[in-house]
Order: C-alpha cells, then sequence, then structure tokens
C-alpha cells in the first residue's frame, strides 16, 4: 500500500511538472493571448501605457545619478561602471509563455536593487549547503580579515604607515558583533562603519548633519534603513563565507540552470577588490547606487521571476529551497511591505492596490520591476517606466485575465 501511494504520489509530481512550460535557453516561446484566454485589445492597452510612460530621467545613467538626490549625497559620486540605458523595455509572461513584449527585451541594462534580490539568493543558497548553519546566526563568528587589495601599497612609505592595520574588520565594534545574517538580509542590522570608501550615514542621509557620524545606534533588527553600504556588507560577507566570487556562485547554481543568457555580468566597484586565498577577487556590489551592480536583459530578468514564481523549481531541480522563498516573503514589525532584500510584498496592497495580496516585487531604480504573481500564474517585468505608473501598469494586464 505504501509503494502504492509514493508511486501516485509521483506520478501527480509528474504531470504537475509535465504541465508546466519551461523555456529553454535563448528560446521563450509565445502565444497569442486570445490563445490563453486574455483579452488582446487589453494587453495592447497595457504595452501602449508602457511605451508611453518611459522615463523621463536621462538614459546616460552617469548624468541622471548627478541629477538625483544620489549625486548630492556625501561621497555621492559614482565608483563602479554605469551605461547608457535603452528604451522602456518590457514582458508579459502568462502561465509560462510569452504573451506580449515590448522595447528591446535582449538589450543588457543595469538593474540597480533587483541585484539584491540575487544577493540574498546566494545567501539562501549558502544556507542551503550549511555554509552558513543559520540565518539568525551572528554574522562575526563567521568572518576572517579582510585584505584589501590596492596595487599603491608597494608605493608608500612603510614608516608613515606603521601603526596602521594590513587588513580591516568588518565586525569588530560593539554594535556590529550584535548583527545576524537575517538583520543583514533585511536591512535591519544599522551596521556602523564605511565600507569601499562609503560611509554608512552618507547613503540616503536623514536629520541634522552633525548628527549623522554620533547618532545612538538602533538595536539590530529593530529599524529598517534601505542603505546600500550595508548591502555591500552583506555581499563582501558572503563572498567571505563561499571563498570565490558570488558572480560564480550566481552562474553555476542559478543562472546556468534555468537557462539564462551569456550576457549578464555582475560587477562591484574600482576599489572592491580583496586579496582572498592567493587571488585577486572583487567583491560585488547589491545595486548600482554608486554604479556596479548586475547587468542584465530583461529575458534574463524574466527567468529570475519566473523561478520565484515556481518557488525556487525550474523544471523539477529546486534551485533555491522553498522555505528560503518564504522566509523572502515574510515580513517584519520594522517593515511590513518587505521581506528579505529585493522582495517587496503587496499585504496591504499598497504597491499594486489591483494585485492579490500574495504577489510581491523585485524592484530598482529606474524603474525595473520584476512583478510576481503565483495566484494569476503571472511575471511582468517592467524597464525604465516611472515608478508611481507601475501598478496601473500591473492593473491594466490583470484586467486583460478578464477574472
Amino acid at each position: 500500500m505504501k509503494k502504492l501511494c509514493l508511486l501516485l504520489f509521483s506520478l501527480v509530481v509528474f504531470s504537475s511538472q509535465a504541465q508546466t512550460y519551461f523555456p529553454e535557453k535563448n528560446n521563450w516561446l509565445s502565444k497569442k493571448p486570445d490563445e490563453l484566454g486574455l483579452d488582446e485589445a487589453k494587453i495592447k492597452a497595457a504595452i501602449d501605457f508602457a511605451t508611453a510612460h518611459e522615463s523621463e530621467q536621462n538614459p546616460n545613467l552617469k548624468i541622471a545619478h548627478y541629477e538625483s538626490a544620489f549625486g548630492r549625497e556625501p561621497f555621492g559620486y559614482p565608483v563602479g561602471p554605469m551605461k547608457t540605458r535603452g528604451p522602456a523595455t518590457g514582458l508579459i509572461i502568462y502561465q509560462g509563455y510569452v504573451v506580449g513584449q515590448w522595447g528591446d527585451p535582449g538589450r543588457v541594462d543595469l538593474t540597480f536593487s533587483v541585484a539584491k534580490s540575487f544577493l540574498s539568493t546566494t545567501a539562501g543558497l549558502a544556507v542551503k549547503e550549511g555554509l552558513i548553519r543559520d540565518e539568525m546566526d551572528l554574522v562575526y563568528p563567521y568572518m576572517a580579515p579582510i585584505y584589501p587589495y590596492d596595487p599603491m601599497r608597494a608605493t608608500v612609505n612603510k614608516a608613515d604607515h606603521l601603526y596602521e592595520d594590513d587588513v580591516f574588520e568588518l565586525f569588530d565594534t560593539e554594535h556590529n558583533r550584535k548583527i545576524r545574517w537575517d538583520d543583514l538580509l533585511r536591512q535591519t542590522s544599522d551596521w556602523e562603519g564605511s565600507l569601499w570608501g562609503k560611509p554608512d550615514w552618507a547613503d540616503r542621509p536623514s536629520g541634522e548633519a552633525k548628527e549623522w557620524r554620533t547618532r545612538p545606534r538602533n538595536a539590530p533588527g529593530s529599524t529598517y534603513e534601505y542603505n546600500d553600504t550595508r548591502v555591500n556588507v552583506l555581499a563582501l560577507a558572503l563572498l567571505n563565507v563561499w571563498r570565490k566570487p558570488l558572480p560564480n556562485v550566481l552562474k553555476e547554481k542559478i543562472m546556468d540552470p534555468i537557462g539564462a543568457s551569456d550576457t549578464w555580468r555582475w560587477t562591484g566597484y574600482e576599489n572592491s577588490f580583496v586579496i582572498l586565498d592567493g587571488q585577486i577577487v572583487q567583491s560585488i556590489s547589491g545595486g548600482s547606487h554608486w554604479g556596479g551592480g548586475m547587468m542584465l536583459s530583461a529575458w534574463d530578468q524574466a527567468r529570475f521571476g519566473y523561478l520565484t514564481l515556481r518557488n525556487g523549481n525550474w523544471n523539477g531541480q529546486q534551485l533555491i529551497e522553498p522555505s528560503w522563498i518564504a522566509k523572502s516573503r515574510t515580513p517584519t514589525k520594522a517593515q511590513p511591505g518587505y521581506g528579505m532584500m529585493n522582495y517587496f510584498l503587496n499585504h496591504d496592497q499598497k504597491e499594486v492596490p489591483s494585485a492579490p495580496k500574495t504577489a510581491f516585487l523585485h524592484i530598482g531604480a529606474g524603474t525595473n520591476m520584476v512583478y510576481v504573481d503565483q495566484e494569476n500564474d503571472l511575471v511582468i517585468v517592467a524597464r525604465w517606466i516611472p515608478n508611481g505608473d507601475k501598478a496601473e501598469l500591473v492593473r491594466l494586464v490583470l484586467e486583460s485575465l478578464g477574472k
């Protein structure tokens, strides 16, 4: 009887996987909207809306940076590569098939903070493989001294630097030693310090300037603050756990298995190199606030969104643990609309009022949006659309479903 039950269970699982379409590399099948019961005119209306509401920020992202609040921050200059962006671009994936597209989905562009979703995925993989025992662990016991790569070091007068350490510690203060992996992942760490020439207080500073450096620290886990210096701390900490470049980890364990293209690149800053196990390795950026970060196409954005739509499973292969996806979609009291980076939640339906409460979004500046809706078996990628227009775009697509 037990064998019969296992056989029946296996048949159900196989049947479910067989009915779910997963695109091969460089070949994502399309279907006309009406083939899947969608209103073709409303899909067109959604696409027309997206193309008509392209971002008005300068396509030269360096200029756009300096024309934004980022460029006016203390130490706000870019230190990583940036590139001129393409036109308003997007994809609509319904029941696994492409039912709409616009712009240039094959163009490789910066995705800004959507890179954080890739970063948190490498943390989940580290937990899966036992490199991190539990995300609730303190971070500092996992850390070794960081040896920065500085090619100018050999040219300085050694006597002038006699009392300076050649290495630095990420978690050597009393406050930082209380930080857990979970705090870094949820942007609730309030980590203190400076990394790659960017002090924590210089990112989106608020209040009186004279208090930026001296304010009391919030207990880790208690207060949410979107801060890219601390995101980069997580990236460097994960590099030390994996002991190899995070782009290599992502390529091997996620991007290659999901059939991503060979055109994506994940970079850091011009000064974010360390010496690790005798090799010069770049620590990547978790966004493009100061340049760098993830550059990829809308097709590759959609593949990652589709992976999270399927709870980390790709054609029967469990690439991300379902429990990690569930944790990523679980909010905290400090920020009810945010899970692990960069899962923006819709529980209160503030992000997208017309969407289900269970929907979530990977969002980066630009705006770069990967909308994931399991209830409707829907993924929408939209690039270079004003943030205030993303909810209307989703509403128009949802209207085409006729539910």
